[in-house]
């Protein structure tokens, strides 16, 4: 128990932890989508990806955005953890009965051109619930030092779903509930899981002193004002990485949205590893906030082992895909029946994870910073690109199912490249971006020599190879902060 007390997040080791665990449990999700693929019919598929993804999407509100202050303030009061994730429970639980009540007349299944079981969409909506309780404890964790106990938590909820996709395909089962059922279960599981570690590692306090954490905790008042921000941007976060599939999902049917999703399986793989940095960085960057030098410091740790990961997202990523996309799923998402190959439309979506790679340090400094509604302001100004650039390439332009395939990943990756522009201009770190030009130019200009040399088949991706030049810095940012 004292040892954990005493444990303090480190960006390098919890980045570490966290990044290896989300690989892991994407691998996981990898093979749980192949036994899903092939159990299941591309339609019914579909039906299963869609309405996890749009619950997933309507819930997420729920949040109300405390998680995000418990990772961020959590280490100046460990004492307070325990106490501050019951409290944000409470408040959850209050914001999610008209949500609910709200999904259950409404019906939004039916805006998404599909019309699966009542069942399916119950276990959905349950399964996004469990992922919204998952926060809190995990944050506490994060807060305490121990991300190693969070990482664990979210390999054991992708055992326990992949085992039971497994178990259903070993039978024979075809029934698109059934294996609902297994991903909400698993589910289930990592939310236990991650509430039962942080009841055991959080030191305990006869009388908790909410000024400790900071003086937003002092009054729900107080505390849900300066969640407000985040609770938006969560509201709308979501939009910004699932609204291409569902324009999709609008213009061609559900089993054109079941290719787009096959072919973002290992894009979205991929975007663990800068979600894990910005959760491993939140709680650093909180705590130096008010020290300029310190935050630059971070910063430029940040970004040196952003630097060093792209090539091997880039190229390995690409080398995966290609090698095990084509044994691993049905040829009819590989060979262009429904209009283009899933491995061609990865190979677009690659510009958009390394933006969002690169974006990594400006955008958790948006989220720790004194101005949380500037990272509002982000989030909504992002979702407002993607909207009328998906709309005008999906909608407006694409005319065959080939192009709206190819329209959205597009679409997703400029997206991404304004996510990026609109981090350096909205974090006020105009002065660090400049200090390293050269370097942002050699990344930029590689990646797109990669990227169109590998969706194009040619040789240009030959001319991103200067990439591998960032490994060594990348691999001293990541030594200096393991500890």
């Amino acid at each position: 128990m004292a040892a954990a007390a005493h444990r303090t997040p480190s960006s390098g080791r919890d980045a570490g932890w966290l990044v290896s665990a989300d690989l892991l449990a994407v691998g996981l999700a990898f093979l749980g989508q192949i036994l899903l693929v092939r159990a299941l019919a591309a339609e019914h598929y579909g039906w299963m990806v869609l309405a996890i993804d749009l619950y997933a999407s309507l819930f997420l509100v729920i949040d109300l955005g405390l998680p995000t202050l418990l990772a961020r303030d959590g280490a100046n009061a460990p004492g307070a953890v325990r106490s501050a994730v019951h409290r944000t429970y409470r408040l959850q639980a209050l914001a999610a009965v008209p949500f609910v009540v709200l999904a259950l007349l409404l019906r939004p299944d039916g805006w998404l051109n599909m019309a699966p079981p009542t069942a399916l969409l119950v276990l959905a909506g349950l399964t996004a619930l469990a992922h919204v309780a998952s926060y809190a404890p995990r944050s506490g964790l994060r807060a305490l030092g121990e991300a190693r106990l969070e990482a664990a938590s979210k390999v054991v909820e992708r055992l326990v779903t992949v085992a039971g996709y497994g178990v259903l395909a070993s039978q024979g089962s075809t029934s698109v509930v059934a294996f609902t059922l297994a991903f909400f279960t698993g589910a289930l599981v990592g939310w236990l899981m991650a509430l039962v570690a942080v009841h055991r590692v959080a030191p305990k306090e006869p009388t908790v002193h909410w000024e400790r954490l900071g003086e937003d905790w002092t009054s729900n008042a107080s505390l849900l004002m300066a969640a407000l921000p985040f609770a938006i941007t969560l509201g709308v976060l979501p939009y910004v990485v699932r609204l291409e599939k569902f324009l999709v999902a609008g213009a061609g049917g559900a089993s054109l949205a079941a290719v787009f999703h096959v072919a973002q399986l290992a894009w979205l793989a991929g975007l663990v590893v800068p979600a894990a940095v910005r959760a491993a960085l939140l709680p650093v960057l909180g705590g130096v906030r008010d020290r300029p030098a310190q935050m630059r410091t971070e910063l430029n740790r940040a970004l040196d082992l952003c630097f060093g990961l792209l090539p091997f997202g880039l190229f390995g990523g690409y080398a995966l895909v290609a090698l095990l996309a084509p044994v691993a799923f049905p040829a009819v998402y590989i060979d262009g029946t429904y209009g283009a190959s899933a491995v061609d439309l990865f190979a677009v979506l690659l510009a958009g994870w390394a933006a969002t790679l690169l974006a990594t340090p400006t955008y958790a400094h948006l989220m720790a910073g004194r101005h949380p509604w500037r990272f509002t302001q982000f989030i909504f100004l992002v979702l407002a690109v993607a909207a009328a650039v998906g709309y005008l390439l999906v909608v407006q332009f694409a005319d065959h199912d080939g192009a709206v395939l190819v329209a959205a990943a597009t679409a997703s990756s400029v997206s991404a490249v304004m996510l990026l522009v609109l981090s350096w201009l909205l974090s006020g770190q105009q002065a660090f971006i400049a200090a390293r030009r050269d370097e942002w130019w050699l990344a930029s200009l590689c990646s797109l020599l990669v990227v169109v040399g590998l969706a194009t088949h040619t040789w240009w991706w030959v001319l991103g190879l200067p990439l591998f030049a960032f490994s060594p810095q990348g691999w001293r940012a990541a030594r200096a902060t393991l500890v």
